[in-house]
């Protein structure tokens, strides 16, 4: 990989992320409304006094753009400030919650991801067959059922055939492996279909297009088995796309756990950041979206890197 390459994407990812911290700082603040009175509520007694105490508290009665330095000065130092209700320090709050929502995102990216390839390798082999026709359908399906709906149905279906299994709630790995797994089976399951359907369909596509090359025709001259032909030579090919697709997907994937971990009872970054919200817990919501936002566009760094590593003439453009 050429360094010129990999310092013009970090010079991207830098201004990405400035960009996205100027706009989640402004959404925020752009919200209708007195943030101030909203967050102090409406069973507490709304006085000049206290609305002004609270201002200064959170530094809103500063100028928008020393509003911004300060807080992005904070962040860059590893602190989000302190949550209203709690008073411990934000990173502390999400610090507490983000472990689950990376286990259920990346155990959602492995199963979706891994079991794709295979599938999308059949579907292009069994092209106009029987099987391959109902799996592609089963995979149109897949993109067309809601995760939550899929979350709700799962759970009934659990509770109806073993009752005596724990669907909801979430247990550390640390503390307990199996049941970790056995509460993660399901939202996984939830969170990966369409994904898996998706990126099945996508595979299946960008293998059609390969094996119709002439390199392949080359390779089948030349002898070389079906299975060499279709994981070696024409798989390398399609997964171009795959891993471009892989990484977008993952960024939404952060934002469908938000709804599968309140269907599950999971306490990850989903159900901080809507108690956050209804609470009106404002440096927790703006440092919580921060960091969702941010993880996605890390995400689509690394695959950009992925992606010279796989086509390297990509690197010299």
């Amino acid at each position: 990989m050429r360094t010129r390459f990999l310092f013009s994407r970090l010079a991207d990812l830098a201004f990405v992320l400035f960009g996205v911290s100027i706009i989640v700082f402004l959404m925020i603040r752009l919200v209708p409304g007195d943030a101030v009175a909203i967050m102090l509520g409406a069973n507490t007694d709304i006085t000049p006094e206290r609305v002004a105490e609270l201002r200064g508290r959170l530094g809103l009665d500063l100028p928008f753009y020393v509003q911004y330095f300060n807080w992005i000065g904070g962040v860059l130092q590893g602190d989000f400030g302190t949550s209203i209700w709690t008073g411990r320090p934000v990173a502390q709050e999400i610090g507490a919650h983000i472990w689950p929502t990376l286990q259920l995102t990346l155990l959602s990216v492995a199963v979706g991801a891994g079991l794709s390839i295979p599938i999308g390798c059949f579907m292009a082999q069994a092209r106009g067959r029987g099987i391959e026709v109902a799996v592609r359908v089963g995979a149109i399906a897949g993109l067309t059922i809601p995760s939550f709906w899929l979350g709700i149905v799962s759970i009934f279906l659990l509770a109806k055939l073993l009752p005596g299994v724990s669907a909801l709630g979430y247990v550390p790995f640390t503390q307990d492996p199996l049941g970790n797994l056995q509460r993660m089976i399901l939202p996984v399951i939830a969170l990966s279909l369409p994904m898996l359907a998706n990126l099945s369909r996508l595979v299946r596509s960008a293998m059609l297009d390969a094996l119709s090359q002439d390199y392949i025709r080359t390779a089948k001259a030349k002898g070389a088995s079906q299975r060499l032909i279709v994981y070696k030579h024409a798989l390398r090919n399609a997964l171009i796309p795959f891993i471009t697709s892989v990484g977008v997907m993952t960024g939404y994937l952060l934002g469908g756990a938000i709804v599968v971990e309140q269907v599950f009872a999971i306490p990850g970054l989903g159900r901080l950041v809507l108690g956050a919200i209804a609470e009106r817990n404002y440096p927790l919501v703006q440092a919580t979206i921060l960091v969702m936002t941010s993880a996605f566009v890390i995400v689509n760094f690394l695959v950009d890197l992925l992606y010279a590593v796989i086509d390297p003439r990509v690197a010299q453009k």
